[in-house]
């Protein structure tokens, strides 16, 4: 072991006995965290109006405060935005997440406060990393560099007057790094936060090629578009003939199971670990703490309270009366003034004890134009099935549905962009299709004879098709996402233009 990395473990081990209380205290956490929220928040405009200072429980909080989407929530957030003090969080906030993805033209701000940062994202990360060390005892994890993959777009003022500053939520992390966090990371702040992403990755390439890294971190798409290009200016044939010390990938975003064949291609090496997060522009709420299992065990006590709402039934509770296996709508309320706010993600419980998740999909990212329920953690099973039997790797995909008309019956209509076509594409198009059928019930009942939708259809597109699609919308790079499944045809019919 370095002498860096056996320092960092003395650092981080002081976070182990709180990690193992956290697990085992998630209810007594989760209210002790909100009582604070709402101790917190009381004297604000919002905790006024809804009369926090009389709120003692859950029950009366779910009965006098709404459950707020961005678009009912944002006359709250552009208060904050003018600089003005004590709306939704005692005194001002100077950090707003720039969140667009692709599925909306008009850019979301969400307040990041400076309690939020310490007691959520970074404390969030020193836990993630005491974990890592504690599963692997022969880490040299902090005796090289740590390249972040983050955001594309530069802090920049809002608001010069009032020193307001907006953009990506890795480049406001990245910013604000604390001193243990920001001695080995790589590279230097003014490339990291580049605009221009073609240029940054260039960049990029040019200067980690040559250093000792030990770990990456960031959006499993961006990391192969970065680790192809460094491939690509060296000349090797894998990554560890670049990075001979890399034992570490931390990522998010995406669902990483239909690319690990792909990175174990590229990282060709049974030491590499790979830990998911779900670390959001709104909070850090997850991470894996298991490497030998997928999900990810929810964070109760690091300042976000959480309540569910059932997707079928509609009713909201909180952590104390969920149970596994059912689709949630994920609601926070934090430390940075979000206050029951729907952040737009869909998840489920896999375990009770300790809580651990799984990230399902989005509420707005799904098919049911036939009642078939598709929803995006289907879709990624089944491409990593068809690809692991048809010997093919995907870079990223978008499906929608073709409705039906007259005699024509529906699909869903794919368009899928291979970095490794499959060997037999005829195949890969029933794989993926017999696959959705085994997974999804309401899938399988309305292909049965092709009764209300027939086989899918699926465009295969050369590599680099999607990234110049985002380009083309001025969205490439960061943590700008291809929508992947569309219930209207919005997004394909645009893309399939854009193929012509």
């Amino acid at each position: 072991m370095g002498a860096i990395t056996f320092l960092a473990r003395l650092f981080f081990n002081s976070r182990l006995k709180k990690i193992s209380k956290f697990k085992c205290s998630a209810i007594e956490d989760q209210h002790n965290t909100f009582l604070s929220l709402i101790e917190g928040a009381k004297k604000t405009q919002y905790g006024i109006k809804y009369g926090f200072n009389k709120i003692n429980s859950y029950g009366e909080f779910r009965k006098k405060v709404p459950l707020v989407k961005y678009e009912y929530f944002f006359s709250e957030i552009q208060k904050t935005l003018e600089g003005k003090k004590n709306i939704i969080w005692p005194g001002s906030i100077k950090w707003f997440a720039k969140s667009s993805g692709t599925t909306n033209d008009t850019s979301k701000f969400i307040p990041v406060s400076q309690k939020s940062l310490n007691e959520n994202h970074y404390k969030a990360g020193k836990d993630l990393l005491s974990i890592y060390l504690l599963n692997n005892k022969t880490s040299k994890i902090f005796d090289g560099f740590s390249l972040a993959l983050g955001g594309s777009k530069q802090i920049a003022p809002f608001d010069n007057k009032n020193e307001i500053f907006t953009g990506d939520i890795s480049a406001i992390l990245l910013k604000n790094l604390p001193f243990w966090a920001s001695y080995s990371r790589t590279p230097a702040l003014d490339i990291a936060l580049m605009p221009e992403w073609e240029n940054k990755i260039k960049m990029m390439t040019e200067i980690t090629s040559k250093q000792n890294v030990t770990s990456l971190s960031g959006v499993p798409t961006w990391t192969i578009v970065l680790i192809k290009e460094v491939l690509k200016h060296t000349g090797k044939k894998n990554i560890l003939e670049v990075w001979p010390n890399l034992e570490l990938f931390i990522h998010g975003a995406v669902s990483f199971d239909p690319y690990r064949s792909l990175f174990k291609d590229l990282i060709p090496t049974k030491k590499m670990n790979y830990l998911e997060t779900y670390n959001a522009s709104e909070g850090f709420f997850a991470f894996q703490d298991d490497p030998t299992k997928r999900e990810m065990v929810l964070l109760t006590n690091h300042g976000v309270y959480y309540e569910f709402e059932d997707l079928m039934s509609k009713k909201v509770c909180n952590l104390s009366s969920v149970k596994k296996n059912i689709n949630y709508a994920l609601i926070i309320s934090t430390y940075s003034g979000l206050w029951r706010y729907k952040i737009g993600d869909t998840i489920k419980f896999v375990s009770l004890d300790p809580y651990r998740i799984l990230v399902t999909g989005r509420t707005k990212h799904f098919i049911n134009a036939f009642g078939e329920e598709v929803i995006i953690q289907n879709a990624d099973l089944a491409l990593e099935k068809a690809c692991e039997r048809t010997n093919a790797s995907f870079y990223n995909y978008s499906a929608a549905p073709v409705f039906i008309t007259g005699k024509n019956r529906g699909a869903h209509e794919w368009i899928i962009e291979f970095i490794s076509e499959p060997n037999n594409k005829n195949d890969f198009i029933k794989i993926l299709d017999d696959e959705l059928r085994k997974i999804n019930s309401d899938y399988d009942a309305k292909r049965y004879k092709d009764i209300a939708i027939k086989r899918p259809i699926i465009h295969f597109v050369k590599e680099g098709f999607f990234d110049k699609w985002l380009k083309s919308k001025n969205k490439l790079g960061g943590q700008n996402k291809v929508p992947r499944l569309s219930n209207d045809r919005k997004y394909l019919d645009e893309m399939l233009k854009f193929i012509s």
